[in-house]
């Protein structure tokens, strides 16, 4: 499974400590910046993880700005993603098992880095339950044709 990775300057940190980690895990991952501490406008980010995603380049992607917010605002702007903003790890679980989440959105302040590597471990752990999640799914995506 490959890995798509975006933060803005303030999620540097975390995505840095997920970049030591993923490998660890056996996944692959492909950064797509910010690179150092610059400022960057995290729609820029949000929109090229996004797109890596839902074309199928890569797997599932992984966002971090300074509350996870405007990333996931941003992500879920893009055609078939279903970027989730969560701060624990059962709502990482339940955004893959009932949400089918194709993009983890994270804070990058004021979140540990042991449980900022406990959110992606279960986010990346978990499966779709389809059933009548699917259902609900299959709703959302009509709404993205409006």
């Amino acid at each position: 499974m490959r890995i798509a990775l975006g933060c803005d300057h303030r999620g540097l940190s975390i995505k840095q400590a997920i970049m030591e980690y993923l490998p660890e895990l056996d996944y692959d991952y492909c950064d797509f910046g910010c690179y150092e501490g610059e400022s960057v406008d995290y729609p820029d980010i949000a929109q090229r993880v996004g797109e890596a995603v839902a074309s199928g380049e890569l797997d599932l992607g992984i966002l971090i700005c300074g509350t996870g917010i405007g990333m996931s605002i941003a992500a879920n702007k893009i055609k078939g993603i279903r970027a989730a903003l969560c701060y624990d790890a059962y709502a990482a679980l339940r955004s893959r098992q009932h949400n089918d989440a194709n993009i983890l959105c994270l804070k990058g302040e004021g979140i540990g880095v042991s449980l900022a590597i406990e959110i992606v471990r279960t986010y990346l752990g978990a499966n779709f339950e389809g059933g009548r999640h699917a259902r609900r799914l299959d709703k959302i995506k009509v709404l993205e044709m409006h």
